[in-house]
């Protein structure tokens, strides 16, 4: 990164379990924050079709009247409503951090994508553990998914949600020398007077020490829930005052804790706009780089598994291996006992 950066986080209501709607609603977005000068836009979490609340609010039983829309409403990475959100990067010349739910095969996973502004798909990461109930609906990624990109705005990286609560994965991430992250929330619109961990509080302050500890730019797309979501996910008094309208809190903050934009309303659907000049992250690394100067590697080291985890390994004939016909030990070579 060696010039200044104009990024733009969205906060948005999503176009709830319609791709068409929510393709559309991508499209209009990046040309809006193009228009304004923006090198980089980021979404929230599952943007695309929108975020499951009803994992929040109900029984898994009375959830699955939503399961088959939202599923055949999630979108492939190489399908026609990714190649046209490819198309709109490039005619922008923007750059592109999509979180979206990424159908493949017969499951579900919370997806980023990474598009470049010529419209190439750099990479799709998946979230490594999702949170809780999320479980109920998305597999979960691997060690690839630890990802920092080289782009011509610099190293680019990007975690969903809670992710930023897992201190190893930030450490993985922080080693990969990132300048600037994208932190994809859904909206804080659950539970808000029962649990603060759910809220903006403890939320907005996770994209903050990230950006300290890691001495990196992110920018928090965070999206809102409007009148629409609370109809779809609200059959109930009691859904609706576990499910608020709002919760938008996107933010953009600098790599030594500076808030670099002025947050909306919470119920207020937009952009923000920051300019990120990296002088700041040298500011910042001088003080603290948990990674190099900072570290005690004599002391703590993180092991880290990169590889994919394919669920199915071909072989061939000549890759099986036997064991020998004589081996010291017994239990390897003993008859089997009749079942």
């Amino acid at each position: 990164m060696d010039k200044t950066v104009r990024v733009a986080a969205v906060q948005a209501e999503p176009a709830w379990f319609d791709l068409a709607a929510g393709v559309d609603k991508v499209v209009d977005l990046i040309g809006q924050a193009a228009a304004r000068g923006a090198q980089l836009v980021g979404f929230g979490e599952t943007f695309v079709p929108g975020y499951p609340w009803w994992i929040w609010l109900d029984s898994p039983a009375a959830g699955m009247q939503f399961v088959p829309r939202y599923a055949a409403n999630s979108m492939t990475r190489d399908g026609a409503e990714m190649d046209r959100i490819r198309r709109a990067a490039a005619q922008h010349r923007i750059h592109v951090v999509l979180g979206f739910s990424e159908r493949a095969g017969g499951s579900l996973y919370m997806a980023q994508a990474f598009i470049s502004d010529t419209g190439e798909l750099i990479a799709v990461r998946r979230k490594l553990k999702p949170t809780h109930v999320e479980r109920s609906v998305y597999g979960e990624g691997d060690g690839s998914d630890l990802q920092v990109h080289d782009t011509t705005l610099g190293k680019l990286g990007g975690l969903n949600c809670w992710e930023h609560f897992q201190p190893l994965t930030k450490y993985a991430m922080y080693s990969l020398g990132e300048q600037i992250h994208v932190a994809s929330w859904p909206s804080f619109s659950v539970y808000r007077s029962a649990a603060q961990a759910l809220g903006p509080t403890v939320n907005t302050a996770a994209s903050l020490m990230y950006a300290v500890e890691g001495q990196t730019f992110v920018v928090a797309p965070c999206s809102t829930v409007g009148r629409a979501g609370q109809e779809l996910f609200c059959d109930t008094d009691t859904k609706k005052q576990l499910l608020r309208t709002g919760g938008g809190f996107a933010r953009i903050y600098g790599p030594e804790g500076s808030e670099l934009a002025t947050p909306l309303a919470e119920d207020e659907e937009g952009l923000l706009f920051a300019d990120l000049d990296p002088a700041l992250i040298a500011i910042a690394k001088s003080a603290a780089d948990p990674v190099g100067h900072y570290s005690r590697p004599d002391v703590f080291r993180l092991l880290v598994n990169r590889n994919p985890a394919p669920r199915v390994v071909e072989t061939s004939a000549e890759q099986v291996t036997t064991l020998p016909a004589h081996h010291d030990d017994e239990s390897l070579t003993a008859p089997m006992s009749p079942v």
